[in-house]
């Protein structure tokens, strides 16, 4: 356990920081009446904490050779499949929130985003620094 608080620090800060936005009693506000403000926010929410296990691997990883489908389990299908627990969890688990397909899609878009960013920009970039 020690070895991930080590190699992902700033990964784990942003998991409980998803997992108290997703089970704390929301204000009622103004916000809400913006159209899909909400889909918006769950996008931001899994692109930051896939983005960020996706650089903390990268950078964790740069001089070992690691094989990248590794990321691609900590990064994109374990934030999926997280998000799927969420929001199973806030349909039987709350009497506040509740579980919707709309939000699991919007995360998963999230996760996807960050993914083929960081696949297909950060680690070229990032590969190619080692090497040097």
């Amino acid at each position: 356990m020690l070895y991930y608080i080590k190699k992902y620090p700033v990964s784990l800060a942003v998991i409980l920081t998803v997992i108290y936005l997703s089970f704390f009693k929301p204000p009622a506000t103004e916000l809400g009446t913006i159209p899909y403000l909400d889909k918006v926010v769950h996008i931001c929410m899994y692109f930051g904490m896939s983005g960020m296990l996706w650089l903390e691997f990268l950078r964790a990883h740069r001089r070992d050779h690691t094989p990248i489908w590794h990321a691609w389990v900590g990064a994109f299908v374990c934030p999926v499949l997280f998000s799927g627990a969420v929001e199973l969890l806030q349909e039987y688990c709350t009497t506040y929130r509740g579980g919707d397909w709309l939000d699991f899609a919007a995360n998963t878009t999230g996760a996807v985003l960050s993914s083929l960013i960081a696949y297909f920009v950060l680690k070229p970039g990032m590969m190619r620094k080692s090497v040097d």
